[in-house]
Order: structure tokens, then C-alpha cells, then sequence
């Protein structure tokens, strides 16, 4: 299929597939797209208005991004897998602006879906998870909300330091607490100016420290150093 320049409107090319297309700077209003799978093919330029891509594929194929605000589905479910099929696309093709831009997507529609599937009265969910499947679902749903705020599921340095800096914080307040006088300030200046160094380990912890603690905050900073290597790793390779 070759166009250039052309406009579509309330075509339905559901479950067709779309192998070496040519379709640059076309404009597509409510059409159908369901179903479809997109291969080597090019569709730089085109507008996608109201259309519907439910369980559409896409393999090296140039698509603008801006599909992702105008051509979602409907439900989460189908946004996930829409945006983690495009997000795979973009990979293959090495555009890393657009894969990043898919996987905001798709973790924003992976947390509403994860909330709907145990807390949502909507029939479709009420239908499809039940019992033990929607309890499972709130336990992935707290582990998502817990990693979001630690490190952004993995997209976000910002928020990775911000847990260090509350970790650090909660050393030194807590030597205050346990270990000094919560009423005198300087113990709190003292007590976090100390709390970097033994949060590092470059520090010995002043006496009253027990193993117990010590070993947390070793095991706390390892998993908090894995996290920073593995964004640096991940936007590292994307280049």
C-alpha cells in the first residue's frame, strides 16, 4: 500500500497487515486499525484522529510518537499493550526519545490498570479478576506504587536520589532518637552531618549501633546503588 498526502476517514482496515507500507503524511480519522500488524513499513508524518489500534503489532516501523496521545484504546489493559508494542518497535528502530516517551506510557497505563483490576467496580474488571487474582493484583499494585516512588519503576534518577536523601535523613534523625537528645539541636546537625558516611560505610557508626541496623543500612545501600547503575545502564545502552 502506497499513499502520500491522502486522507482517510471511517475506513476499517481492521485486522489487515501492513508489510513495506508507504503511508507518509497521510491523516486517518476514525478509522479501524484493529487487529493489525505494521512491518517495515513508514508512516512518518501521519496523523492518526480517533482511530482504534486494539491488539495492534508494529515491527521496525516509522510511526511519529504523537500517536501515543491520539491513538490510544479505551481500557488500560489495551494502552499497556498497545504502548509496550510500540515501545518495542521504537527499540528496534533506535529511536530512544520515542521508546522513552512509550514507557511513560505505559507505566502510567500499567498503574491505572493494576488499581482497576482489585479496587475498580467495572463490570470487565469485576468479571475478569476475582478472589485470589484480585488480591494478587493489589499485592502488584502496592509493589508497583513502592517502586514508582523509589526509583520510577527504573526511569527516573530524580526520584532515586530523593529516596537516598529520605534514607539518610531517617539515619540521622534516628541516632537522635535512639542514640541522642531530640531536644538539643545540634545533636540533629551533628547527627546528619554523620549520617552520609555511615550510610556510605566510608564512616565507622558512633557505639550504640546494633548489627541488626547496620546490616540493614548496608543491605539498603546495595539495593540503592543496584538501582543507579541499572538507569545508568539502561540509558547508557539506549545510545
Amino acid at each position: 500500500m502506497v499513499a502520500q498526502k491522502k486522507r482517510f476517514e471511517n475506513c476499517d482496515f481492521s485486522y489487515s497487515e501492513f508489510d513495506a507500507a508507504y503511508l507518509r503524511r497521510c491523516v486517518f480519522e476514525d478509522c479501524k486499525f484493529i487487529g493489525c500488524r505494521f512491518s517495515s513499513s513508514n508512516l512518518s508524518g501521519s496523523q492518526f484522529l480517533g482511530c482504534d489500534f486494539e491488539y495492534a503489532t508494529f515491527s521496525n516501523t516509522l510511526i511519529d510518537p504523537e500517536v501515543l496521545e491520539f491513538g490510544l484504546p479505551g481500557r488500560e489493559n489495551l494502552q499497556l499493550r498497545f504502548a509496550r508494542a510500540l515501545r518495542i518497535n521504537y527499540a528496534q528502530i533506535g529511536d530512544t526519545q520515542a521508546a522513552n516517551k512509550a514507557i511513560q506510557c505505559e507505566l502510567s497505563a500499567n498503574r491505572v490498570h493494576l488499581f482497576k483490576a482489585w479496587a475498580s467496580r467495572e463490570s470487565y474488571y469485576r468479571k475478569h479478576y476475582r478472589g485470589f487474582k484480585r488480591f494478587r493484583h493489589f499485592l502488584e499494585w502496592l509493589s508497583f506504587i513502592i517502586l514508582d516512588f523509589s526509583w520510577g519503576n527504573g526511569e527516573s534518577w530524580l526520584k532515586l536520589f530523593r529516596t537516598i536523601a529520605i534514607v539518610v535523613a531517617a539515619i540521622g534523625l534516628g541516632q537522635v532518637y535512639y542514640l541522642g537528645d531530640w531536644k538539643v539541636l545540634s545533636d540533629y546537625r551533628e547527627a546528619l552531618l554523620a549520617a552520609p558516611g555511615i550510610f556510605l560505610g566510608v564512616d565507622n557508626a558512633p557505639q550504640g549501633y546494633s548489627s541488626m541496623v547496620l546490616a540493614g543500612i548496608a543491605a539498603t545501600r546495595y539495593i540503592l546503588f543496584a538501582f543507579l547503575v541499572s538507569i545508568l545502564v539502561k540509558r547508557l545502552g539506549r545510545r
